[in-house]
């Protein structure tokens, strides 16, 4: 499964910007798509998971703020940042749970991330 995202870039405090990110190969079933982030010097982070079904989950420094979404006829997650904050800057990651029409079970899978950079 390879994970294409996009969308990052700079950002003022306050404005918005949606991330997107596609998942193709041969894939059988993604179970949970979702978004990461590392900030410089930090650990890699959860910011919000999407499952197959609908159900969300976010971090609580996100909520209210951050919408996650799923087409799941075309594969894709996303993120829509409303009102980010300069501490939101870090390198996004996606991620699927999911499993290929080769494999046995399911695995997490990572995109190669992007960069949203909030400017204050």
């Amino acid at each position: 499964v390879q994970l294409q995202a996009s969308g990052g870039g700079l950002v003022l405090a306050g404005g918005s910007l949606r991330l997107s990110c596609a998942a193709s190969g041969n894939i059988f079933r993604i179970h949970e798509m979702g978004w990461y982030r590392q900030a410089p010097g930090k650990q890699r982070e959860l910011v919000a998971t999407v499952m197959s079904g609908g159900s969300t989950n976010y971090a609580d420094s996100v909520k209210g703020r951050f919408t996650i979404s799923r087409d799941n006829a075309k594969n894709t997650v996303y993120l829509q940042m409303l009102s980010p904050k300069p501490e939101d800057t870090a390198v996004y990651y996606c991620n699927a749970y999911a499993r290929t029409y080769y494999d046995s079970s399911s695995r997490n899978y990572w995109g190669q991330g992007t960069l949203v950079t909030v400017s204050s």
